[in-house]
Protein backbone atom coordinates (compact mmCIF):
# COMPACT_ATOMS: atom_id res chain seq x y z
CA UNK A 1 0.00 0.00 0.00
CA UNK A 2 2.87 2.38 0.80
CA UNK A 3 4.47 1.69 -2.59
CA UNK A 4 1.13 2.26 -4.32
CA UNK A 5 0.63 5.53 -2.46
CA UNK A 6 4.11 6.78 -3.41
CA UNK A 7 3.49 5.82 -7.05
CA UNK A 8 0.21 7.79 -7.10
CA UNK A 9 1.87 10.88 -5.59
CA UNK A 10 4.76 10.75 -8.09
CA UNK A 11 2.33 10.29 -10.97
CA UNK A 12 0.24 13.27 -9.88
CA UNK A 13 3.32 15.49 -9.56
CA UNK A 14 4.65 14.38 -12.96
CA UNK A 15 1.26 14.94 -14.61
CA UNK A 16 0.92 18.39 -13.05
CA UNK A 17 4.39 19.47 -14.18
CA UNK A 18 3.56 18.59 -17.76
CA UNK A 19 0.31 20.52 -17.99
CA UNK A 20 0.14 23.53 -20.31
CA UNK A 21 0.52 26.56 -18.01
CA UNK A 22 -2.07 28.47 -20.02
CA UNK A 23 -4.78 26.06 -18.88
CA UNK A 24 -3.58 25.67 -15.29
CA UNK A 25 -3.30 29.30 -14.33
CA UNK A 26 -5.38 32.42 -14.81
CA UNK A 27 -4.71 35.23 -17.25
CA UNK A 28 -1.74 37.50 -16.55
CA UNK A 29 -0.08 40.34 -18.49
CA UNK A 30 2.01 37.76 -20.38
CA UNK A 31 -0.21 34.69 -20.37
CA UNK A 32 -3.68 33.89 -21.62
CA UNK A 33 -5.84 34.13 -24.71
CA UNK A 34 -7.60 37.27 -25.96
CA UNK A 35 -8.85 38.84 -29.16
CA UNK A 36 -8.35 42.51 -29.97
CA UNK A 37 -9.86 44.83 -32.57
CA UNK A 38 -7.46 46.85 -34.70
CA UNK A 39 -8.23 49.62 -37.16
CA UNK A 40 -7.37 48.06 -40.52
CA UNK A 41 -5.13 51.04 -41.33
CA UNK A 42 -2.61 49.76 -38.79
CA UNK A 43 -2.50 46.11 -39.85
CA UNK A 44 1.15 46.11 -40.94
CA UNK A 45 2.29 47.62 -37.64
CA UNK A 46 0.18 45.42 -35.37
CA UNK A 47 0.96 42.19 -37.21
CA UNK A 48 4.60 42.71 -36.26
CA UNK A 49 3.79 43.73 -32.68
CA UNK A 50 1.62 40.66 -32.08
CA UNK A 51 4.16 38.32 -33.69
CA UNK A 52 7.03 39.68 -31.58
CA UNK A 53 5.07 39.66 -28.31
CA UNK A 54 3.89 36.09 -28.92
CA UNK A 55 7.44 34.97 -29.69
CA UNK A 56 8.66 36.41 -26.38
CA UNK A 57 5.76 35.02 -24.32
CA UNK A 58 4.89 31.58 -25.63
CA UNK A 59 1.76 31.22 -23.51
CA UNK A 60 0.28 34.50 -24.75
CA UNK A 61 -2.26 34.08 -27.55
CA UNK A 62 -3.47 37.34 -29.10
CA UNK A 63 -5.80 37.22 -32.11
CA UNK A 64 -6.18 40.58 -33.92
CA UNK A 65 -9.30 41.33 -35.93
CA UNK A 66 -8.84 44.08 -38.50
CA UNK A 67 -11.91 46.24 -39.01
CA UNK A 68 -13.08 49.74 -39.86
CA UNK A 69 -12.80 52.39 -37.16
CA UNK A 70 -16.57 52.45 -36.70
CA UNK A 71 -16.72 48.69 -36.09
CA UNK A 72 -13.71 48.78 -33.74
CA UNK A 73 -15.33 51.39 -31.49
CA UNK A 74 -18.72 49.65 -31.66
CA UNK A 75 -17.23 46.31 -30.57
CA UNK A 76 -15.41 48.00 -27.70
CA UNK A 77 -18.50 49.74 -26.39
CA UNK A 78 -20.53 46.53 -26.70
CA UNK A 79 -17.92 44.59 -24.69
CA UNK A 80 -17.11 42.31 -27.64
CA UNK A 81 -13.39 43.04 -27.11
CA UNK A 82 -11.43 44.42 -24.17
CA UNK A 83 -8.58 46.03 -26.09
CA UNK A 84 -8.51 48.06 -29.32
CA UNK A 85 -6.05 49.95 -31.55
CA UNK A 86 -7.50 53.11 -33.06
CA UNK A 87 -6.82 56.67 -34.17
CA UNK A 88 -9.91 57.87 -32.30
CA UNK A 89 -10.13 58.61 -28.60
CA UNK A 90 -13.32 57.80 -26.77
CA UNK A 91 -15.74 60.67 -26.40
CA UNK A 92 -16.69 62.03 -22.99
CA UNK A 93 -20.11 60.40 -23.27
CA UNK A 94 -18.56 57.03 -24.09
CA UNK A 95 -16.22 57.25 -21.11
CA UNK A 96 -19.09 58.20 -18.80
CA UNK A 97 -21.16 55.29 -20.10
CA UNK A 98 -18.37 52.85 -19.27
CA UNK A 99 -17.73 54.40 -15.87
CA UNK A 100 -21.41 54.02 -15.03
CA UNK A 101 -20.76 50.28 -15.39
CA UNK A 102 -17.68 50.41 -13.16
CA UNK A 103 -15.30 50.29 -16.11
CA UNK A 104 -12.51 52.88 -16.33
CA UNK A 105 -11.03 52.80 -19.86
CA UNK A 106 -7.27 53.39 -20.12
CA UNK A 107 -5.92 55.12 -23.23
CA UNK A 108 -2.25 54.90 -24.22
CA UNK A 109 -0.66 56.91 -27.03
CA UNK A 110 1.66 54.54 -28.90
CA UNK A 111 2.61 56.34 -32.15
CA UNK A 112 2.05 59.20 -34.56
CA UNK A 113 0.93 58.16 -38.03
CA UNK A 114 0.56 59.99 -41.34
CA UNK A 115 -1.89 59.59 -44.20
CA UNK A 116 0.06 59.05 -47.40
CA UNK A 117 -1.15 60.07 -50.86
CA UNK A 118 -0.18 57.60 -53.57
CA UNK A 119 -0.43 57.69 -57.37
CA UNK A 120 0.11 55.35 -60.27
CA UNK A 121 3.71 54.85 -61.39
CA UNK A 122 2.85 56.20 -64.86
CA UNK A 123 1.29 59.42 -63.56
CA UNK A 124 3.77 62.26 -64.23
CA UNK A 125 2.83 64.25 -61.11
CA UNK A 126 4.22 63.32 -57.71
CA UNK A 127 4.25 66.79 -56.09
CA UNK A 128 1.07 68.68 -55.11
CA UNK A 129 0.49 71.95 -53.27
CA UNK A 130 -1.49 71.55 -50.05
CA UNK A 131 -4.08 74.07 -51.29
CA UNK A 132 -4.66 71.92 -54.38
CA UNK A 133 -5.37 68.95 -52.10
CA UNK A 134 -8.03 70.94 -50.24
CA UNK A 135 -9.59 72.04 -53.52
CA UNK A 136 -9.65 68.42 -54.65
CA UNK A 137 -11.83 67.41 -51.69
CA UNK A 138 -14.16 70.38 -52.05
CA UNK A 139 -14.75 69.78 -55.77
CA UNK A 140 -12.92 72.86 -57.08
CA UNK A 141 -10.41 70.56 -58.77
CA UNK A 142 -11.55 67.42 -60.58
CA UNK A 143 -9.01 66.98 -63.41
CA UNK A 144 -5.27 66.33 -63.37
CA UNK A 145 -4.83 69.18 -65.85
CA UNK A 146 -5.97 71.58 -63.11
CA UNK A 147 -2.96 70.52 -61.07
CA UNK A 148 -0.57 70.42 -63.99
CA UNK A 149 -1.68 71.58 -67.48
CA UNK A 150 0.68 69.03 -69.03
CA UNK A 151 -0.91 66.10 -67.22
CA UNK A 152 -3.44 64.34 -69.50
CA UNK A 153 -4.46 61.63 -67.03
CA UNK A 154 -8.06 62.88 -67.01
CA UNK A 155 -10.54 62.88 -64.14
CA UNK A 156 -9.05 62.45 -60.69
CA UNK A 157 -10.43 59.56 -58.63
CA UNK A 158 -9.75 59.78 -54.89
CA UNK A 159 -9.82 56.32 -53.30
CA UNK A 160 -10.27 55.56 -49.58
CA UNK A 161 -10.33 52.19 -47.87
CA UNK A 162 -13.88 52.51 -46.50
CA UNK A 163 -16.48 55.16 -45.80
CA UNK A 164 -16.45 53.95 -42.14
CA UNK A 165 -12.67 54.15 -41.85
CA UNK A 166 -10.45 56.42 -39.79
CA UNK A 167 -8.93 57.72 -43.03
CA UNK A 168 -12.25 59.00 -44.36
CA UNK A 169 -13.27 60.47 -40.98
CA UNK A 170 -9.93 62.27 -40.69
CA UNK A 171 -10.40 64.28 -43.89
CA UNK A 172 -14.02 65.08 -43.16
CA UNK A 173 -12.98 66.58 -39.83
CA UNK A 174 -9.79 68.16 -41.14
CA UNK A 175 -11.52 69.95 -44.02
CA UNK A 176 -14.94 70.46 -42.34
CA UNK A 177 -16.76 68.32 -44.88
CA UNK A 178 -20.22 66.86 -44.32
CA UNK A 179 -19.80 64.48 -47.26
CA UNK A 180 -17.32 63.68 -50.00
CA UNK A 181 -17.67 64.77 -53.60
CA UNK A 182 -18.61 62.25 -56.33
CA UNK A 183 -14.94 61.95 -57.29
CA UNK A 184 -14.24 60.08 -54.01
CA UNK A 185 -14.60 56.30 -53.96
CA UNK A 186 -14.36 53.49 -51.43
CA UNK A 187 -12.31 50.34 -51.75
CA UNK A 188 -12.46 47.70 -48.99
CA UNK A 189 -9.03 47.79 -47.35
CA UNK A 190 -5.75 49.67 -47.59
CA UNK A 191 -4.21 47.01 -49.80
CA UNK A 192 -7.21 47.24 -52.13
CA UNK A 193 -6.54 50.97 -52.40
CA UNK A 194 -2.98 50.16 -53.46
CA UNK A 195 -4.26 47.60 -55.99
CA UNK A 196 -6.66 50.14 -57.50
CA UNK A 197 -4.06 52.89 -57.80
CA UNK A 198 -1.60 50.48 -59.37
CA UNK A 199 -4.09 49.72 -62.15
CA UNK A 200 -5.53 53.23 -62.71
CA UNK A 201 -3.35 56.08 -63.90
CA UNK A 202 -5.83 58.77 -62.86
CA UNK A 203 -6.29 57.63 -59.24
CA UNK A 204 -5.03 59.06 -55.95
CA UNK A 205 -5.09 56.65 -53.03
CA UNK A 206 -5.05 57.56 -49.34
CA UNK A 207 -3.56 55.05 -46.89
CA UNK A 208 -1.69 54.86 -43.60
CA UNK A 209 2.05 55.27 -44.10
CA UNK A 210 2.86 51.98 -42.32
CA UNK A 211 1.68 50.16 -45.47
CA UNK A 212 4.43 51.64 -47.60
CA UNK A 213 7.25 52.61 -45.24
CA UNK A 214 10.77 52.25 -46.57
CA UNK A 215 12.12 49.60 -44.23
CA UNK A 216 13.28 46.00 -44.36
CA UNK A 217 9.75 44.57 -44.36
CA UNK A 218 9.30 42.72 -47.65
CA UNK A 219 5.52 43.25 -47.80
CA UNK A 220 5.53 47.04 -47.36
CA UNK A 221 8.48 47.35 -49.72
CA UNK A 222 6.55 45.35 -52.31
CA UNK A 223 3.64 47.78 -52.00
CA UNK A 224 6.04 50.72 -52.30
CA UNK A 225 7.43 49.37 -55.58
CA UNK A 226 3.94 49.30 -57.11
CA UNK A 227 2.89 52.92 -56.49
CA UNK A 228 4.44 56.36 -56.08
CA UNK A 229 4.22 58.45 -52.90
CA UNK A 230 3.19 62.08 -53.41
CA UNK A 231 5.09 64.95 -51.80
CA UNK A 232 3.01 67.79 -50.32
CA UNK A 233 3.81 71.31 -49.21
CA UNK A 234 3.50 72.18 -45.54
CA UNK A 235 0.45 73.90 -44.08
CA UNK A 236 2.87 76.46 -42.64
CA UNK A 237 4.13 77.31 -46.13
CA UNK A 238 1.37 76.15 -48.53
CA UNK A 239 2.81 77.83 -51.61
CA UNK A 240 6.39 77.01 -50.71
CA UNK A 241 8.92 75.40 -52.99
CA UNK A 242 9.69 72.48 -50.65
CA UNK A 243 7.62 69.31 -50.70
CA UNK A 244 7.48 66.76 -47.90
CA UNK A 245 6.84 63.04 -48.09
CA UNK A 246 5.48 61.20 -45.04
CA UNK A 247 8.85 60.24 -43.56
CA UNK A 248 9.16 59.90 -39.79
CA UNK A 249 11.19 63.09 -39.34
CA UNK A 250 8.61 65.19 -41.23
CA UNK A 251 5.76 63.54 -39.35
CA UNK A 252 7.49 64.35 -36.06
CA UNK A 253 8.06 68.05 -36.78
CA UNK A 254 4.65 68.45 -38.50
CA UNK A 255 6.16 69.53 -41.82
CA UNK A 256 4.06 66.83 -43.44
CA UNK A 257 0.49 68.18 -43.22
CA UNK A 258 -1.66 65.10 -42.54
CA UNK A 259 -0.70 63.38 -39.28
CA UNK A 260 -2.67 61.73 -36.47
CA UNK A 261 -2.14 59.87 -33.20
CA UNK A 262 -2.56 56.12 -32.70
CA UNK A 263 -3.95 54.84 -29.40
CA UNK A 264 -4.41 51.54 -27.63
CA UNK A 265 -7.43 51.49 -25.33
CA UNK A 266 -8.37 48.81 -22.82
CA UNK A 267 -11.42 48.27 -20.64
CA UNK A 268 -9.83 45.53 -18.54
CA UNK A 269 -10.76 45.71 -14.86
CA UNK A 270 -7.66 43.73 -13.91
CA UNK A 271 -4.03 43.49 -15.03
CA UNK A 272 -4.66 41.11 -17.92
CA UNK A 273 -3.07 40.18 -21.21
CA UNK A 274 -4.46 43.24 -22.97
CA UNK A 275 -2.78 45.53 -20.44
CA UNK A 276 0.47 43.58 -20.75
CA UNK A 277 0.41 43.85 -24.53
CA UNK A 278 -0.16 47.61 -24.35
CA UNK A 279 2.82 48.00 -22.00
CA UNK A 280 4.94 46.01 -24.47
CA UNK A 281 3.93 48.18 -27.45
CA UNK A 282 4.52 51.37 -25.43
CA UNK A 283 7.85 50.02 -24.13
CA UNK A 284 11.29 49.98 -25.72
CA UNK A 285 10.86 46.89 -27.93
CA UNK A 286 7.42 47.91 -29.15
CA UNK A 287 8.51 51.48 -29.85
CA UNK A 288 11.42 50.24 -31.95
CA UNK A 289 8.89 48.31 -34.03
CA UNK A 290 6.89 51.53 -34.42
CA UNK A 291 9.99 53.34 -35.67
CA UNK A 292 10.83 50.54 -38.09
CA UNK A 293 7.28 50.77 -39.49
CA UNK A 294 7.96 54.36 -40.56
CA UNK A 295 5.88 55.95 -37.80
CA UNK A 296 6.89 58.23 -34.94
CA UNK A 297 7.16 56.45 -31.57
CA UNK A 298 5.28 58.00 -28.67
CA UNK A 299 8.12 57.62 -26.18
CA UNK A 300 11.31 57.60 -28.25
CA UNK A 301 12.79 60.76 -29.80
CA UNK A 302 13.33 61.10 -33.56
CA UNK A 303 16.74 62.38 -34.53
CA UNK A 304 16.65 65.14 -37.17
CA UNK A 305 19.83 65.51 -39.22
CA UNK A 306 20.21 68.57 -41.43
CA UNK A 307 22.68 68.34 -44.30
CA UNK A 308 24.21 71.55 -45.63
CA UNK A 309 25.82 72.04 -48.98
CA UNK A 310 29.35 73.37 -48.81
Amino acid sequence: MKKLFVYIIVSVVFFSCNQTPNTDYGETPTRGKIKIDVDESFKMLMDTQVFTFSALYKYAYITPYYKSEYDVITDFMNDSVRTIVTALKLTGNQEEYLKSRNIVPKTTHIATDALAFITNKDNPDSLILINKVKQLFTGVISEWSQINPKNKSGKIEVVFDSNKSANARYFKEKLNLTEFRPNCYNATTNDEVINYVEKNKNAIGIISVNWISENTDSISNNFLKRVRVIGLTSEYDPEGSYYYKPYAAYIADKSYPFTREIYMITRETFDGLGSGFIRFVAGEKGQRIVLKAGLVPATMPIRLVQLKEE
